[in-house]
This record gives C-alpha cells, sequence and structure tokens, in this order.
C-alpha cells in the first residue's frame, strides 16, 4: 500500500503562514469547543474580549496545529479536536480572558473550554478555571496601594489628633 500523503498546496501554505503570524502576537491560547453557539453570542464574545485586546477566532485545527507547530508551542495538538475557536490574549491579561470566557459560560452561552497555553505552559480546563478566579493585575495593585496607604492614614489621623490634643498648629521657631 502508499503512503498517503497531504498536498501542500499555496493556499495552505499562505493560511498556515497567516495563522503563525496572528498567533506570534500572543502569549496566551485559550481552546474552547464553540458547538451550540449562535452568531450573536459569537459577535458579542468577540466584542467583549477586543476590550482587552483580545481576539476570539473559529480555526482550522489542521493549519492551527502546524502554525502552533512552527511557533514550537507544544502541547496544544490535544486541545484542538473537534471544532475548536481560540481565545487570543496578550501579555498579563489570560486571567481576564479566561474570567469572561467563564463568565460568558455562566450567563448561558453554550462554550465549553478545552484547555490553554499561557506563556508555553500548557493547562487543562480546571486550570485554566482557577486562572479566571485570581485577581486580575490592576486588581492586585489597587489592593496593594490601599495596604501601603493604611498606614499613612492612620499615622496622619494620630499626629493630628496629638496636635489637637496640645492646643491646635504648633508654632514655627
Amino acid at each position: 500500500m502508499d503512503n498517503y500523503q497531504t498536498r501542500v498546496t499555496p493556499a495552505k501554505e499562505d493560511a498556515v503562514k497567516a495563522l503563525k503570524d496572528e498567533f506570534s502576537q500572543y502569549n496566551g491560547y485559550i481552546f474552547t469547543d464553540y458547538r451550540g453557539m449562535t452568531v450573536a453570542q459569537l459577535t458579542e464574545l468577540r466584542n467583549t474580549l477586543r476590550k482587552s485586546d483580545a481576539q476570539y477566532r473559529v480555526i482550522k485545527n489542521r493549519y492551527a496545529k502546524l502554525a502552533f507547530k512552527e511557533l514550537g508551542a507544544t502541547g496544544a495538538e490535544d486541545q484542538m479536536v473537534g471544532p475548536t475557536a481560540v481565545a487570543l490574549a496578550k501579555g498579563d491579561e489570560s486571567n481576564v480572558i479566561a474570567k469572561a470566557l467563564f463568565e460568558a459560560i455562566k450567563n448561558g452561552v453554550p462554550m465549553q473550554v478545552k484547555g490553554a497555553i499561557v506563556d508555553g505552559e500548557v493547562m487543562d480546563a480546571a486550570q485554566i478555571e482557577a486562572l479566571s478566579k485570581l485577581p486580575t493585575r490592576l486588581e492586585l495593585i489597587a489592593s496593594l496601594m490601599g495596604t501601603m496607604k493604611a498606614p499613612v492614614q492612620k499615622l496622619a489621623a494620630t499626629l493630628l489628633a496629638y496636635v489637637e490634643s496640645k492646643g491646635g498648629v504648633p508654632s514655627e521657631n
């Protein structure tokens, strides 16, 4: 029997190159099964993700596998079985994007998160759900600033109370 070989056409090469070029701009890839989603739900999800500088793309598994292989992202092959769409995240935004996906699922969008690759680390659905529950970078900064501000406020209130207990504003010498 002859071995079957897929004929690589210029159109296929161009499609893989286009995916590779697009994927190379991102460092977070969250794979979902989008079966059952309406066009309106897909559009709304895409619009929500665009606000965080992310994309949501329905992909052709064969081309995407080749593109990820060329990028050196291993572990994506297992995620791309059946109808697959991928949410593409930049920088530290992967948990924000994961949060948006799980929020959409909670609101009745018939989508299933399969797994992810975030900064080269392969994650299963449970791990990406845990990532979605972590505070965002901005939430962490706000919490840190609030923690740093509290002692200064207490010191200022104590000094003000001391000054007032001595009868007003201290005189300058």
